[in-house]
């Protein structure tokens, strides 16, 4: 567990996030299994933090809660620059954009900031990070949402770049589609 867990949750809880629903749950319990499931996977400390942090400013699809840009500094020096640039990364993600880099698979991964519509080339290992902080946060709402289709194929590009971990994390939540439409 990292060092500095208290701290994340505390600043977490102050922002009211302990009372926001997610998929069927807070937006804070979603955070903190997003972060574990990273942890359970091997994923750098760096990753998961940036993996609970994955959300802060809002996403395409979740705006929930929005942690306001100017505030970026205030995340960075809570969670480390690295880890909050991964977690804007999530946040400002085009998502079709994404999954083209995805498709075509190779350097230089074209990143398109949805926010300030700035284009971006990510070196390969930012660009597996981002499919890691992405891949772990849609594994862990997909059962609750049941939305088994959505981006089948991005995700499936995700897994098969990350390897081992996330193929085995991916066979585990999508075991139970079938469970679900029995």
């Amino acid at each position: 567990m990292d060092k500095d867990w208290k701290r994340f949750t505390d600043f977490l809880v102050r922002e009211g996030i302990d009372r926001i629903a997610h998929t069927d749950k807070t937006y804070l319990a979603h955070l903190i299994a997003v972060y574990k499931d990273m942890e359970a996977a091997g994923c750098s400390q760096e990753l998961c933090r940036a993996g609970m942090f994955h959300s802060i400013y809002g996403t395409e699809r979740f705006q929930g809660f929005k942690l306001p840009l100017e505030r970026r500094p205030e995340v960075r020096d809570l969670i480390g620059q690295r880890a909050e640039w991964l977690a804007y990364l999530n946040c400002a993600m085009d998502r079709p954009a994404f999954d083209q880099a995805l498709e075509k698979g190779q350097e230089p991964f074209l990143y398109v900031d949805r926010i300030t519509r700035e284009e971006i080339k990510l070196p390969a290992k930012d660009f597996d990070d981002l499919c890691s902080i992405h891949l772990y946060d849609w594994l862990e709402q997909v059962p609750r949402l049941k939305g088994w289709d959505y981006r089948r194929a991005a995700y499936r590009r995700m897994v098969d770049r990350l390897g081992a971990a996330a193929q085995e994390a991916y066979d585990r939540v999508f075991a139970g589609e079938t469970a679900s439409t029995a």
